[in-house]
């Protein structure tokens, strides 16, 4: 089979590997589609992802496909299943898992990040990872339930009620998928800020109520001028960049929530103005991958009230893994997957 392997310092190669053996817990998944994600392309640059990152290894974390065998244990799925993978393993016995907070597992291990994931033909999981999907649901949608799932986490942190104006800064696929649940959650206006033209025009194809282009206008004008108010209720920022986290601080009224979703690049900060934080009683908050979200993600997109299709807009085969990196990189596109 091909595997595509992340060699560190921006190098792939593509192997023929034998597929993988299966363990009497264990999946064997023929992959249909693998998503490429932000903490792709931090690793891609020498970043870790999730979980510390040791090449040679076969990235991929977004995956959905269909099973092909099953171990001797295996209960939940069988062969001919279309299956949505959730990468995310943790030792459950840390400190962290033993009070409720697994996702701050100091031993995580993911599918993808720290061993083989989905840039290959067929990936071998553990049984517990495996969600299964409506067999009419397209695999490259079960491929965007991991994103999802954290984007559920972060917004299940933010705690948006409803009547909230919400401000999402960046329509990439995280915000647009933030827009959609932030309607989901009851907000009764919901606007995104995002540089690139045609991110904003599908943002209001999926909800947004207006859009504001950070580049040409100020983003606490032009909230007053839309809302009346001095600015949003919840600010999700979702770029990663500083200019980004500022423009999340300027939307915050007196009261807000700022979530900062985005994954950062290492080493990145900014300079905060801790009298702000005080005299708007700011409620600051992060948000760490997917703990207990999966089954929902998988949920939202079985009924179709979750819109991917316009989120998703360029596919490469596994042997142009280094090229499909360099287009999610790219302002021309919004999500990009590899299909094996």
């Amino acid at each position: 089979m091909k595997a595509s392997y992340f060699l560190g310092n921006g190098k792939f190669e593509l192997r023929d590997d034998p597929i993988p053996s299966v363990g009497a817990g264990d999946v064997l998944i023929k992959v249909a589609a693998c998503g490429i994600c932000g903490t792709d392309v931090h690793i891609y640059h020498g970043d870790k992802g999730s979980a510390a990152v040791t090449p040679p290894v076969v990235l991929g974390h977004e995956l959905a496909g269909t099973v092909v065998k099953t171990g001797a244990d295996v209960k939940t799925v069988r062969e001919g299943d279309h299956v949505s993978v959730d990468p995310n393993s943790y030792c459950g016995t840390c400190h962290y898992c033993r009070i409720g907070k697994k996702q701050l597992c100091t031993s995580l291990y993911a599918v993808g990040v720290n061993r083989n994931g989905g840039f290959e033909e067929y990936c071998c999981v553990p049984e517990n990872l495996c969600y299964p999907l409506a067999a009419d649901v397209p695999l490259k949608y079960g491929a965007m339930a991991e994103p999802l799932a954290c984007c559920l986490h972060g917004i299940d942190r933010a705690g948006i009620r409803p009547g909230d104006t919400v401000c999402v800064i960046g329509g990439g696929a995280i915000g647009l998928m933030m827009v959609q649940l932030a309607r989901m959650s009851g907000a009764s206006r919901v606007i995104l800020s995002e540089p690139v033209a045609m991110r904003r025009e599908i943002g209001l194809k999926l909800g947004a109520d207006c859009t504001i282009d950070p580049v040409s206008e100020n983003i606490s004008e032009a909230l007053r001028r839309f809302t009346g108010m001095p600015g949003a209720d919840v600010v999700i920022e979702c770029v990663g960049n500083t200019a980004a986290v500022a423009q999340a601080f300027e939307a915050a009224k007196r009261g807000t929530t700022v979530l900062l979703f985005s994954v950062p690049k290492a080493g990145t900060f900014h300079e905060l103005s801790l009298e702000d934080v005080y005299q708007k009683e700011l409620k600051i908050i992060g948000s760490l991958i997917n703990p207990d979200t999966h089954g929902r993600a998988v949920e939202l997109i079985s009924s179709g009230r979750i819109r991917l299709e316009e989120i998703i807009t360029h596919s490469f085969p596994v042997d142009r893994l280094e090229e499909a990196i360099l287009m999610q990189m790219s302002d021309a596109s919004i999500k990009v997957i590899v299909e094996p």
